[in-house]
């Protein structure tokens, strides 16, 4: 019988040991980062201000912002989804959204987030997210051979 796992949402990494790992070389290759994200019902701005936008919309500023920001770090997001059901398994709640961001490789990711420019941004990603996973993949030598992939491997690469 498969055994249960605990799943946490974080908005940024808790443990300490995790940031050190996003620091190391990581894997050869594209990395595709799955984020699993969760809104808040209302959006909260660190610095109090008023705002009328929910979760959703505040992230969703972030993310339009985002996703113009990756390119200049040789990146590009993929993918972006609602989720609308669970067909297999079982967690307490759903996340509400799906994206795929796609960076030549982790420092990429990490140079981009430690940016003035994502900080500026990021204030959204904070004020919308209830939590999130961040799940870093990577393309197995079969998927290396799809021939749809090939499209989005060419629009990664050095640019920053």
């Amino acid at each position: 019988m498969p055994q249960p796992f605990t799943v946490l949402n974080e908005v940024f990494p808790g443990k300490p040991e995790t940031l050190a790992g996003m620091m190391q070389p990581g894997p050869d290759g594209p990395i595709f980062m799955i984020n699993l994200l969760k809104f808040k019902e209302k959006a909260e701005y660190e610095d109090g201000r008023e705002t009328d936008l929910t979760g959703r919309e505040a992230y969703m500023i972030y993310g339009r912002a985002v996703s113009q920001l990756l390119p200049k770090f040789g990146g590009v997001a993929m993918f972006v989804a609602d989720v609308t059901f669970l067909s297999l398994g079982q967690v307490g709640e759903l996340w509400d959204e799906v994206a795929i961001g796609v960076y030549p490789k982790r420092a990429d990711m990490v140079r981009m987030s430690m940016s003035d420019e994502w900080r500026e941004i990021a204030v959204h990603r904070s004020a919308g997210l209830d939590g999130q996973l961040n799940i870093e993949t990577v393309l197995s030598e079969e998927g290396k051979n799809m021939a749809w992939i090939q499209q989005i491997l060419s629009m990664v690469g050095p640019k920053g």
